[in-house]
């Protein structure tokens, strides 16, 4: 502390500031937060927040799909460790404790805490998993993407399974809508955004043209109009028999929006990839598709992963924008809640800093995560 706070009279001056400006910024905010703040609103209401209108008697489901991903944690620890480790003890140290929290979960039942607690004991079993001959890197990620699917279909529902009854996704809300919409996007615009970056630097004219158009073109505009594009535009062009889901719609929006500044991020990283390397691979015999698959892209979305994170974040955040279209997301739950309520009319403050909060704690887990994985990767170093 001497060395780094109080080296010099205008250092220990600037220290000395800096911390009576904490002192008197942050004291009155814990006195608010712990003794004047209504936090009812949120503890009365952690279903919406969770799930919005989805049926209350099919809440197990939304607790499988929990305990699915915990269990994929558990696994990616025991083969990778590092961050997997970090975020799967995070989520069984975290959802213990909220299944022991003083928290109102009487809409819920017991049932609640039992599929809480569950979860830290699918981390555990995920991590055994890994002494298993099917505990390798590669099936990790086919588990990964064949879970997703699973959740998915758990959470829809099958048609002529009397215990998976469908649950259409207008009924779908809160996190669970803001967890659907951020991970279909960051999925399905990834590989689309790498085929449009491929596209614009390809020699064929048509196929650059069309890429150019349709990044400048959807770069130009803002979210919210091609929100409003697909939901009101885009039926209008359809059959009469043929009617999409409006969170189907509002999730093709948004693939495309993320998708062509993905495309950006990664051609920035293709040019950055010296022309020697490309000509060191033709040396060795390796075609134009190897020699890009092999050489060129691994190398060049290396050197972007802090845009790519950085898109995902921003994508993460602008799933809140479809509450403009009248999907409740976590934000939209929040805005309901406090305006459907005399009594919370006068609690927006704390409704809107616990949005604010769950939104802070999972874009910074995705900068940590960036942070690691350029640790790992040794990005930017020679």
């Amino acid at each position: 502390m001497k060395a780094n706070l109080f080296n010099t009279w205008y250092n220990s001056v600037l220290t000395v500031l800096i911390v009576t400006v904490l002192f008197l910024t942050v004291k009155p905010a814990l006195v608010w937060a712990f003794s004047a703040a209504d936090w009812s609103p949120i503890t009365s209401n952690l279903k919406l927040f969770l799930a919005g209108q989805y049926p209350l008697d099919q809440m197990w489901r939304v607790g499988v799909s929990v305990l699915i991903f915990s269990t994929v944690f558990g696994v990616a620890w025991g083969v990778w460790g590092g961050v997997a480790r970090n975020f799967a003890l995070l989520i069984a140290i975290g959802l213990g404790a909220l299944a022991f929290a003083p928290l109102s979960l009487d809409d819920l039942g017991l049932q609640a805490r039992v599929w809480i607690i569950a979860n830290p004991v699918a981390v555990v079993l995920g991590h055994q998993i890994h002494r298993t001959p099917l505990a390798a890197s590669r099936w990790v990620i086919i588990w990964a993407l064949a879970s997703f699917v699973l959740v998915l279909a758990v959470l829809r529902g099958v048609p002529g399974v009397p215990w998976l009854p469908e649950v259409p996704t207008g009924a779908w809300g809160g996190l669970l809508l803001t967890f659907l919409l951020a991970l279909v996007g960051i999925v399905a615009s990834f590989p689309l955004g790498v085929l449009l970056a491929l596209g614009r630097r390809s020699n064929l004219p048509v196929l650059k043209g069309l890429c150019v158009l349709f990044i400048e073109l959807v770069r130009g505009v803002p979210l919210v109009s091609l929100l409003f594009m697909t939901q009101v535009i885009v039926p209008l062009f359809l059959p009469e028999d043929l009617r999409l889901d409006r969170v189907l719609r509002a999730l093709f929006a948004i693939t495309l929006f993320s998708s062509a500044y993905m495309a950006e991020n990664i051609r920035g990283g293709l040019q950055s990839v010296p022309q020697g390397q490309v000509e060191a691979a033709r040396a060795l015999g390796l075609g134009g598709a190897h020699t890009m698959l092999f050489i060129v892209l691994p190398q060049a979305l290396r050197a972007v992963i802090p845009a790519i994170v950085g898109q995902f974040i921003s994508l993460f955040k602008d799933t809140s924008l479809v509450v403009t279209v009248g999907l409740l997301d976590v934000l939209g739950i929040g805005k309901s809640i406090v305006l459907g309520n005399v009594e919370w009319v006068g609690s927006q403050r704390e409704v809107y800093i616990f949005i604010a909060l769950l939104f802070w704690v999972f874009t910074y887990s995705m900068s940590y995560t960036s942070r690691k994985l350029e640790s790992a990767l040794g990005v930017g170093k020679r």
